[in-house]
């Protein structure tokens, strides 16, 4: 990979380019809580060659969700459902307005 390729991946919010020191920096949190909603399944930190775990900034974003739940007093297992519960609403939602388009357009004609 050349560094054109490495800049162009900072765009990239699946790229895992953090960390778990960085991304607990980042959240303002300890690193214990980023390997528990780990654990929790809530995030899987991809790992580099070392073996050490680095973090996208989606990732961070879904990490940032769970402490907000918690800082509100939230226990980290159900915070961590929560987050999936409302991920999964949304995918659904999105689906069913996809059918919806789907179902108000016109159809074309059957070809003979």
């Amino acid at each position: 990979m050349t560094a054109d390729d490495s800049f162009g991946r900072l765009d990239d919010d699946d790229y895992p380019a953090y960390t778990m020191g960085r991304a607990a920096e980042m959240l303002g949190t300890t690193q214990g809580f980023l390997r528990a909603i780990g654990e929790a399944r809530l995030i899987t930190p991809l790992r580099s060659e070392g073996g050490h775990r680095r973090y996208s900034r989606y990732q961070l974003r879904i990490a940032a969700r769970a402490r907000e739940l918690v800082d509100q007093g939230t226990p980290i297992e159900a915070a961590c459902r929560i987050i999936i519960l409302e991920d999964q609403l949304e995918e659904a939602q999105r689906i069913n307005a996809e059918y919806r388009r789907a179902a108000a357009s016109p159809t074309p004609p059957a070809s003979t």
